[in-house]
């Protein structure tokens, strides 16, 4: 398609087409806008009648500048075609037409934002006039996705203008996009007092828009939970969309208008001994003083959490939690009611120890003052024995002597408890507890005998032998019931032992009979004896028989010439003198020189 300088030309029709519009217009159609996409391609149709066919008439496309001019683009008639050379966007576009069925066809690739005009499709028949018609092209940019950002420090809800809540930020689209701010779901909007919103836009070099909002507001109480964003509008062709910024939340500041106090630990009841841990709160969250008092006087502590350790009874009363605001310097409090129960240590009557007669009775009784009820049980040897304040032992035997421990509880607190003792004796005459006893011990063993021994006062024990002997290795310990005493007997023989216990009221006694069992090895040591004397003297005759022994009155000379049984000799010793003889086997007296 040829493209020519031909604007002197086109002006000069121009004016002669505005005249013949006056009388006479060709039939002209066309949409009243085209919307695409920026990048895509528009199309602008424009559809025409005439009677005088393709070869009779003159089209022309021109556009509308922004200060309202019209430039020509595109020029055809029955032998020409060409888009004017001053055109910008020449080398986007192209026409189509078909004649027959009167229709033309402007087209724009890849469209920009600056594409977005008015476009003018011009038809002069030669017979009929000029036909006009007008389509606007409108360019969209979907924006990226819109930010929302919140203030990092806190708002005081006692601020005199209205601060900054968030700023949020749409970029690059066209047209030029919406931001509505929301509390919630509520709607914000500019109104001069309590809520200000600051919008501004920006066209970037692309043409297309980024649009900033500034939200401003003063804020109560209620705003620390609520959520702030942003909603965004823009246009598509054909219609209109709009998306959301994330939520965001605010730190607000608030003074508190209620305090609160309580006691964190202990869950339940407060006994003595425990630590209170009391927490105190405001309904508020600005910076303050939080103080701790027991009624009414001194400071016990500042701050949320103060501990008081080993309370007593004394500590019970109002504690009064006070908040004094950094901010209005106003002060507000908040009580509870602490209760310390108690329970005093037992005391048992009668005191320390109790004497009573065999078969007589004894009433003891054990209480402890306390704030709450109690329950009292007594113990002996760490069984319950009896249940109550008060207990009573009737007909009393030995069985009854021991050591009673009341135990003083307090039902609703676990672990809270005190107790005390009563020691009963029975008096009586002595009862040992062992029976006459038959005992077989190994000879020369080590046997211990026990006197168990029953009484009050408590008996002395001795022990003898039934010939009246001391036994004197006896030891004695007292007992609950009286006293033990431990006899050790060393057995070498049979023995009789006599266990005898007295005191003021009597005499008792038991009999030990211990029968003294050989052992093995003794024996077999005497046997071991026995044979070794006998193999000695079987030695010893054996060497007296050769001579080897000397008798009392000297040595007999074995080296001499005799040797046969004639010269064996034996000596002789009369009861009645010292001396001695040698008579051979023969019967034959020696020379004493040769003795």
């Amino acid at each position: 398609m040829a493209v020519r300088d031909t604007a002197p030309l086109l002006v000069a029709l121009l004016v002669l087409l505005h005249t013949w519009t006056v009388w006479a217009n060709v039939e002209v159609n066309m949409e009243d806008r085209v919307e695409v996409f920026r990048g895509d391609k528009a199309q602008i149709t424009c559809l025409f009648k005439s009677g005088d066919g393709i070869g009779g008439i003159t089209i022309q496309w021109l556009y509308v500048t922004r200060l309202r001019e019209k430039q020509p683009i595109y020029y055809q008639d029955a032998t020409t075609k060409y888009i004017e050379s001053s055109f910008p966007y020449k080398d986007r576009i192209n026409v189509t037409d078909n004649g027959a069925r009167g229709e033309t066809v402007l087209t724009i690739n890849d469209v920009q934002i600056r594409d977005e005009m008015e476009f003018i499709c011009l038809v002069r028949s030669l017979t009929e006039g000029t036909g006009e018609g007008r389509t606007k092209l409108k360019v969209f940019e979907k924006p990226e996705r819109p930010t929302i950002e919140g203030m990092e420090t806190g708002i005081s809800v006692n601020e005199k203008t209205p601060p900054k809540i968030g700023v949020c930020e749409v970029k690059n689209g066209f047209p030029k996009p919406n931001i509505t701010w929301y509390r919630n779901t509520t709607p914000l909007h500019d109104d001069g007092d309590g809520v200000s919103v600051k919008s501004s836009s920006t066209v970037e070099s692309s043409g297309l828009f980024s649009v900033r909002s500034e939200l401003s507001m003063k804020v109560t109480k209620e705003d620390k939970n609520a959520k702030f964003y942003c909603e965004v509008s823009y246009f598509v062709p054909g219609a209109t969309r709009m998306t959301e910024t994330n939520r965001i939340n605010i730190t607000v500041y608030y003074p508190s208008t209620a305090v609160d106090v309580w006691v964190d630990s202990p869950k339940g009841k407060i006994k003595e001994g425990d630590s209170i841990v009391f927490h105190c709160r405001g309904n508020g969250n600005t910076p303050s003083l939080l103080t701790l008092s027991h009624n009414n006087g001194d400071v016990l502590g500042d701050g949320n959490i103060v501990v008081l350790e080993n309370v007593s009874r004394q500590h019970s009363g109002v504690y009064k939690c006070s908040s004094l605001d950094t901010d209005t310097w106003g002060e507000i409090n908040g009580e509870t009611t602490v209760i310390v129960n108690y329970l005093d240590p037992a005391v048992v009557k009668p005191e320390d120890t109790v004497v009573v007669a065999q078969g007589e009775a004894v009433t003891a009784t054990c209480n402890a003052l306390s704030s709450l009820q109690t329950n009292t049980a007594w113990f002996k040897n760490g069984e319950e024995v009896f249940t109550g304040h008060t207990v009573t032992l009737k007909d009393v035997t030995f069985d009854n002597t021991g050591t009673y421990t009341c135990v003083v509880t307090v039902p609703e607190i676990e672990g809270m408890e005190t107790s005390g003792t009563l020691d009963v004796r029975v008096a009586g005459p002595p009862k040992i507890m062992e029976q006459d006893t038959e005992i077989t011990a190994a000879f020369d063993t080590m046997v211990e005998l026990s006197c168990h021994v029953r009484g009050f006062p408590p008996p002395s024990v001795t022990w003898n032998s039934p010939d009246g002997e001391v036994f004197k290795m006896a030891s004695q310990k007292e007992t609950e019931e009286g006293v033990e005493s431990v006899l050790s007997v060393k057995v070498i023989s049979d023995i009789t032992a006599l266990c005898r216990a007295s005191n003021k009221y009597g005499t008792d006694s038991v009999t030990f009979n211990i029968k003294a069992k050989g052992s093995g090895v003794i024996i077999a040591v005497v046997i071991i004896c026995i044979l070794l004397l006998a193999i000695l003297g079987s030695v010893l005759y054996f060497l007296y028989k050769k001579g080897k022994l000397c008798g009392r009155s000297g040595k007999q000379d074995i080296t001499k010439g005799k040797s046969n049984k004639e010269n064996i000799v034996v000596e002789m010793k009369s009861d009645n003198t010292e001396e001695a003889t040698l008579l051979g086997v023969n019967g034959e007296k020696q020379p004493a020189s040769e003795q």
